[in-house]
């Protein structure tokens, strides 16, 4: 950080100078004018504390003038240092393809960065109009291009945007390209040394939309039932259209969009986090469910703001709601009984911080499993990859297609799952005990804290490290695997995971928990699971109760552990 007033001002000025946006341009000039102000000369000193770091999520972060906020200067950076690298692999005149949502300056990162292709030497196509991230990772394959990139930041605040980057294979970068890129871009000196053509790059027109469309309907099975009632919210995205055709392309019943989140907005004013795990998220969907009356709707199915994530909820008669929404873990394992009774064969994958529950179904139906660090760009290079998810509500169903999650392709699935279910009278909460009484149930919680100051995360982390718990919840840590040193199939990350012994006395045959850094957001995330053997369907609501029990005592133990 500059902490030279003078030498401040002269590095906020040569940003000012070469910064082609008239609105950060005018920002910047404000707060340089006003700096004598100790508030605003903090504020100034914070958004030149460094530069906002291209990761394996490519960056994130918010909106605003300077090297630490998310502006066209720093996505031009961005795609010159993307272009280099991609010149260094021998892929100097190849296809980048560029999508983008429909947040605030997201249009304007696209076109830069198309321009920024083709005064590379490359070749650039935009996508017609904002569309589902899903859209441009099908896109990529489809075209044959060598990279593409979506201007999103997924389920973030209104006032935040991402740079996301996918290459040829079409999933997103890992180790070592992010560093490589990284490096390719803290080698651009000026802005004055990219090249930005006016004009040059294509716009595509709605044939790769089309051929996605067409993709769609290769996750469900021909003739299936599809009398599913669906209430849905795009949660002010871009999800709405996609989706809506893909039902009614597949035969499913026009789902009923919550008017007031239809339209892409994006101030996402209806709803204080646009992320359908959000507390209130999902307020205005129940609401559109009950006012169609009991019986009505099967299922309430959401979307985050860019289409990647889906959401399920299902009707919880006696709550004040009335409906429930499943847990990502919980949807994933419908998903995947549903693909093994579909007799679907390859690899079942998911990360280490879900359920272990998708490993016993793997198991029972003889199919391989893997699990990889959190994040589809570890879960989409799994060999032989049929089916993937994570807990955060993203799920891959069609990997020949779509290698990322595809909030639109699991949509359709669970849905179908649902008609399957009704035809003989029965509800995907059925199919939830089912499983519980067949593999034990796999109960799972999260303690997400978010922060201000992301040195607490650190403290936290470390505070961990030096003084481990020998227990939680009573029960006693039985191995402790400190992640940054990675393993046998897992490359380093900073993590930290706990296995923990059963206790017969308390009804828990086993638990988990694992400790991260959020990767895209100021937060710490602990996920925890608990396994509750069960007898008979007659045994699940002791289970519940036991493990609700379990649950709450570990998220209590823990926090004090992590002093968080």
């Amino acid at each position: 950080m500059a902490t030279d007033p003078a030498e401040l001002i002269t590095r906020a000025k040569a940003w000012l100078a070469e910064d082609p946006d008239p609105e950060t341009r005018d920002e910047l000039s404000k707060l340089i004018e006003a700096a004598d102000d100790a508030q605003i000369a903090d504020e100034l000193a914070a958004r030149f504390a460094g530069t906002l770091q291209f990761g394996t999520a490519g960056l994130r972060g918010e909106l605003g003038a300077g090297p630490m906020r998310m502006n066209r200067s720093v996505v031009i950076r961005a795609a010159a240092g993307l272009a280099a690298y991609l010149k260094a692999q021998g892929d100097g005149s190849g296809l980048v393809v560029i999508g983008y949502d429909a947040r605030h300056k997201s249009a304007d990162f696209a076109r830069d960065t198309a321009a920024v292709m083709v005064g590379a030497g490359l070749r650039a196509a935009l996508l017609p109009r904002p569309l589902p991230t899903p859209v441009l990772a099908f896109a990529i394959r489809h075209l044959g291009a060598v990279a593409g990139v979506e201007v999103t930041a997924s389920h973030n605040p209104p006032r935040d945007n991402g740079y996301k980057v996918y290459l040829g294979d079409g999933s997103q970068i890992v180790p070592p390209a992010d560093g490589e890129i990284a490096a390719e871009i803290a080698a651009v000196r000026s802005l004055a040394d990219v090249p930005r053509p006016e004009s040059g790059w294509d716009t595509l027109d709605d044939a790769v939309l089309t051929a996605y469309l067409a993709r769609t309907d290769a996750v469900l099975t021909p003739g299936s039932p599809r009398d599913t009632k669906v209430v849905y919210t795009p949660l002010h995205g871009v999800g709405r259209d996609t989706l809506v055709a893909a039902f009614a392309r597949a035969g499913f019943p026009a789902p009923t969009v919550v008017a007031e989140q239809a339209e892409p907005d994006p101030d996402f004013p209806t709803v204080a986090f646009p992320n359908p795990e959000e507390p209130g998220a999902m307020d205005l969907a129940f609401a559109t469910a009950r006012s169609l009356g009991a019986g009505d709707v099967d299922i309430v199915i959401a979307n985050d703001p860019d289409a990647d994530r889906c959401a399920v909820a299902v009707p919880a008669p006696g709550t004040p709601d009335g409906w429930r929404m499943l847990r990502g873990d919980e949807v994933g394992a419908l998903l995947a009984a549903h693909l093994v009774s579909k007799r679907a064969s390859g690899t079942f994958a998911t990360t280490i911080v879900s359920s272990q529950l998708l490993s016993r179904i793997a198991a029972a139906a003889a199919l391989p499993y893997e699990e990889t660090l959190t994040g589809f760009k570890w879960l989409a290079r799994v060999d032989g990859l049929r089916y993937a998810y994570e807990e955060a509500l993203g799920y891959c169903v069609d990997p020949e297609g779509v290698r990322d999650k595809d909030g639109i392709t699991a949509a359709l699935l669970v849905t179908e799952l649902a008609a399957e279910l009704k035809q003989t009278g029965r509800t995907l909460g059925d199919l939830l005990d089912d499983l519980a009484v067949e593999f034990g149930l796999h109960a799972t919680d999260q303690l997400s804290v978010r922060v201000e100051d992301l040195s607490l995360i650190a403290d936290a982390m470390r505070r961990l490290r030096e003084q481990p718990p020998a227990a939680l919840a009573g029960l006693t840590v039985s191995r402790a695997d400190d992640l940054n040193q990675g393993t046998e199939s897992l490359p380093p990350t900073d993590g930290l995971r706990y296995y923990l012994s059963g206790s017969p006395q308390a009804g828990i045959e086993a638990a988990r928990v694992v400790v991260r850094p959020s990767g895209t957001e100021p937060k710490l995330k602990c996920y925890l699971e608990v396994v509750v053997p069960v007898a008979s369907p007659q045994a699940l609501p002791e289970a519940r109760t036991q493990a609700a029990a379990a649950l709450a005592a570990i998220k209590r133990d823990v926090s004090a552990a992590a002093g968080i």
